[in-house]
């Protein structure tokens, strides 16, 4: 649309400048949202875990939900002195955060965020995301080698080993939902999935397991919890960025919630239909014309957060893993399991009759919003036992330690 606009007004033999600006003002929409989504997902992890840990997070900047901490924090970073320890090498210590941060934010120039909105359509984009992703796991390896400091190395090197490992499930599970496609244009298997029975999640057993197996190994790859081994602060004070202070510190941190929004969006587009509500048809939506895509926006942004908050319940939930753990649930366990899924898929593409596979199609997405609504409804329910007559409540201002020993 924006291109159309432009190629009205210049004409088209101003092509090259219209591509241009249509370039710069696509890098800058995605910086802020990245940005953007980082503030506030500080924020949210904050917020889930001080309600996990029956603490309150952030109450005092910015109201009583704390809306500007995350705000003051970047503040005080930006104003914090900028130190590089001596015995560090200072060209890799400076590149080290940048490296990491563009590996992240360059995955969402092929992250469509609805129908054709996408800063640059290409027909490999689930291959281009993945690749530069990985080119994150250079910046974490420069950090680590370039401080100087052997508690810095370990957690590089120990990061490097986790993330180039678990790549590997990650991509064999993202093979499974092509596969059924049959291409790897996030924005065109999106489009297949305009009903909520038809979004690949529910399309086979293969696909609904390797939807959970491609999230534990994403949960892996982007160093959250329980498989934070470069952060833990019990061996390795606080990993490869432990002499890192400063702006350059928050890159690091940027780097991994927006690596966290990418993979959770690769995930929507690939296993949870898009920007799709699941109840509207592609041809009603075409009619809808930029009102649908706005809707889309939101529904897949919403659809993403969703899944972050996942990665944010998880962490502040499951303890964290030994080294020899991590490893071992990706190379003894994770990595055969996605094997299977994709020889399993492309069995169930090949000889499976088309009926069958609505019908399993239709049982799988049936149960799921069952066994969801279950949950809901069970959450909703559950009612707070009273103490036992004759032992007295403790968490009442009448009740003691003192009258709990007495009886």
């Amino acid at each position: 649309m924006l291109t159309d606009l432009l190629t009205k007004m210049l004409g088209p033999e101003h092509a090259d400048v219209v591509a241009a600006i249509r370039v710069f003002v696509a890098v800058n929409i995605l910086v802020a949202f990245v940005a953007g989504s980082a503030v506030f997902f500080i924020w949210l992890e904050r917020k889930v875990a001080g309600r996990i840990q029956d603490r309150l997070g952030p109450t005092r900047v910015g109201g009583k939900f704390g809306w500007l901490q995350t705000i003051a924090d970047g503040i005080k970073l930006l104003v914090k002195e900028d130190l590089i320890p001596g015995a560090a090498d200072q060209m890799l210590f400076r590149l080290g955060p940048y490296i990491a941060f563009c590996g992240a934010f360059m995955a969402f120039v092929a992250l469509p965020f609805a129908n054709g909105w996408v800063a640059k359509p290409l027909s490999i984009g689930v291959f281009f995301m993945l690749a530069v992703m990985s080119t994150e796991v250079f910046g974490i390896i420069l950090a680590g080698y370039g401080s100087g400091s052997k508690w810095a190395l370990f957690g590089g090197m120990r990061e490097a080993a986790q993330m180039v490992s678990y790549e590997v499930p990650m991509a064999l599970c993202v093979l499974v939902p092509v596969i059924v496609a049959g291409s790897m244009d996030l924005n065109y298997v999106a489009k297949q999935q305009d009903w909520l029975w038809k979004w690949y999640v529910f399309h086979d057993p293969f696909t609904f397991v390797a939807f959970w197996t491609y999230f534990c190994c994403a949960t892996a790859q982007c160093k959250r919890a329980p498989f934070d081994l470069a952060e833990a602060e019990s061996e390795l004070v606080a990993g490869f960025h432990t002499e890192y202070s400063g702006l350059r510190w928050s890159f690091f941190f940027m780097a991994e919630y927006g690596a966290m929004f990418a993979v959770s969006g690769i995930a929507v587009n690939l296993f949870l239909g898009g920007w799709n509500i699941g109840f509207l048809p592609n041809e009603l939506q075409a009619m809808m014309g930029v009102f649908a895509n706005l809707i889309g926006v939101v529904v897949f942004i919403l659809k993403a957060w969703l899944l972050v908050f996942v990665m944010m319940w998880v962490r502040w939930t499951l303890p964290r893993l030994r080294i020899d753990q991590v490893m071992m649930t990706c190379l003894k366990y994770l990595l055969p399991i996605s094997c299977v899924l994709l020889l399993g898929v492309s069995v169930w593409q090949a000889f499976v009759p088309v009926i069958l596979a609505r019908i399993v199609g239709y049982l799988l997405c049936a149960l799921t919003i069952g066994g969801l609504g279950w949950v809901v409804f069970n959450l909703f329910t559950i009612t707070t036992k009273l103490p036992v007559s004759g032992v007295p409540n403790l968490w009442t201002p009448g009740g003691s330690a003192k009258d709990l020993a007495k009886t």
